[in-house]
């Protein structure tokens, strides 16, 4: 396992409680015993998690022969499917195994979203707040007036009004002035990591620190934030413990019956339509089923769904290269995808996104 955290860290340097419902999956075979929807969850304290086979959930077995040498030819490293909060797949390729760690890339944006609201859940802060109360005055480039503008909502929905071309810096001289806050969306990784030190600064400790106690050991992950220059705090974890805060985001932010995140207020806007500029973006996770989009590196706005094969109500965690994490909620499904990209470099969404929704709808019976 060390050497491929030695790996990885090079190559990140480089490239920078339960759901209510009574669904079943035994309506077309009612001789068969009907699986019930409540979620199950994990012991915190071991590696034991229960299973689903295919077969049992009336799924198309062919197709799972072929997703998973689709998966393997496409690069991916881990390959998760939870059904009901139990592991239907669990597939490693590529020379990796079930104790390694991978990066998160942007798809770890969510895990700061979800810290952000335990802290304002707290009485530490509140998202209406100046990111200038946390921060100071001059944490950028913008007059004091400009800047008293910038909220950490904005920082939250990717609407700080600055400019993104110096993309990962987070030093005043490359925070410049492009529109009032709120009045423009673009995917801009400096503003974002800055959320980081805002909740440091609120709760007066280390920020690995408040994650690890309010958040990782609660619903029991493993993994680390790794800062490199290229790419800011990047997480890394093995694929259970993505498929862990899967499946706490699946549960509303409750894990068994732990209220990690009480309220459902924050939750709510976190997985809903942020802002009017891109509706398929909520507080740092990407919203399917909405009727525009943008991507990030563009101001184009694209008519229809972010990914027109998968299910209206996902919604999901994209980092850079393809690293996947989705929740179905209609479905009680949870998915991680970890490796090296499918096709070419990507921030967040590709047509891998797609392509593997097609397989995974056709092998789940979902179209």
């Amino acid at each position: 396992m060390i050497k491929h955290l030695l790996v990885l860290i090079s190559f990140v340097t480089l490239i920078s409680c339960s759901t209510d419902g009574m669904d079943t999956v035994a309506e077309n075979n009612p001789d068969e015993t009907p699986i019930a929807t409540e979620l199950y969850f994990p012991s915190t304290t071991s590696a034991e998690w229960e299973t689903l086979s295919e077969t049992e959930l009336n799924w198309n077995t062919n197709t799972g022969t072929e997703l998973q040498t689709y998966l393997e030819e496409q690069n991916t490293k881990a390959f998760i499917i939870l059904k009901n909060g139990k592991i239907v797949n669990e597939w490693y390729f590529n020379n990796f195994e079930a104790d390694d760690s991978w990066y998160w890339a942007s798809a770890g944006k969510t895990l700061t979203a979800f810290t952000v609201g335990i802290a304002q859940e707290k009485g530490y802060l509140d998202i209406a707040d100046k990111t200038s109360d946390y921060l100071g005055t001059g944490w950028t480039s913008l007059t004091k007036e400009q800047e008293d503008k910038i909220t950490i909502e904005n920082q939250l929905t990717m609407t700080s009004g600055m400019d993104e071309n110096a993309f990962t810096c987070v030093s005043s001289d490359c925070l410049n002035y492009i529109a009032d806050a709120g009045n423009r969306w673009a995917y801009h990784n400096g503003p974002y990591t800055l959320l980081q030190d805002v909740v440091a600064n609120a709760t007066a400790t280390n920020y690995n620190s408040f994650f690890n106690t309010e958040l990782k050991s609660r619903i029991g992950m493993d993994g680390f934030w790794l800062n490199t220059e290229a790419t800011n705090n990047v997480y890394f974890s093995t694929a259970r413990s993505m498929a862990r805060f899967g499946l706490l985001i699946l549960n509303k932010g409750t894990w068994a019956e732990d209220p990690i995140l009480e309220g459902q207020a924050f939750f709510e806007a976190m997985t809903t339509s942020s802002q009017n500029l891109n509706p398929a973006y909520g507080y740092l996770w990407w919203l399917n089923g909405k009727s525009t989009y943008m991507l990030p590196s563009s101001q184009e706005v694209f008519n229809g769904s972010l990914i027109t094969t998968a299910p209206n109500d996902l919604i999901s965690a994209l980092g850079k290269n393809d690293q996947k994490l989705y929740v179905v909620p209609s479905e009680n499904l949870v998915i991680i995808r970890l490796g090296d990209a499918a096709n070419a470099e990507n921030f967040a969404l590709s047509t891998f996104d797609t392509d593997l929704w097609q397989l995974l709808s056709t092998y789940m019976g979902l179209d």
